[in-house]
């Protein structure tokens, strides 16, 4: 490690603690040489994920690109950077606990469209209609369908759990 301002490597650590998501830990560091402080964060590496396309392709894994495809399906909702850092934390959880190097894209899809259709069912729909290729009307009725009963669903276990 060297500092980012003089690059020296005599630095000190001042603080250490666990970063607000708990997976990564936060240093505050002292360079004995300028003096300068700043903050370190440092997180496990795990080996790195290889997503198989449906063709057969293979790319290795990026964060990235997930984020960049749920923001985009989140664009026109009321869901927060934060309740996205939240979705990719547990959707790579869950990859990194089921899979052990490889994961087809079709099962990476599936886990993001289960955290987002229990967020909020326009950013499931926007994200569903490129990940499944919708490609009709009939289709995309399809997926309203269905998610209008999963809400009746809930609202009928709601209604008769608060009359217990």
């Amino acid at each position: 490690m060297r500092c980012p301002f003089c690059h020296s490597e005599d630095l000190k650590v001042l603080e250490s603690r666990s970063a607000e998501d708990e997976r990564s830990i936060r240093r505050r560091r002292e360079c004995i040489e300028c003096a300068q402080r700043f903050t370190t964060y440092e997180r496990v590496e795990f080996a790195p994920m290889i997503v198989v396309k449906n063709g057969g392709s293979k790319e290795v894994y990026s964060r990235e690109k997930l984020v960049s495809s749920i923001i985009r399906a989140c664009s026109k909702s009321q869901i927060s950077a934060l309740t996205v850092d939240k979705i990719i934390d547990k959707v790579e959880s869950s990859m990194y606990q089921d899979f052990t190097r490889e994961i087809p894209s079709r099962d990476l899809g599936e886990m993001v469209m289960k955290e987002l259709k229990s967020i909020d069912p326009m950013s499931f729909l926007r994200y569903a209609s490129i990940f499944k290729k919708i490609n009709s009307i009939s289709e995309f009725i399809e997926e309203i369908s269905l998610i209008e009963e999963r809400i009746i669903n809930e609202d009928l276990e709601f209604a008769s759990f608060s009359k217990i």
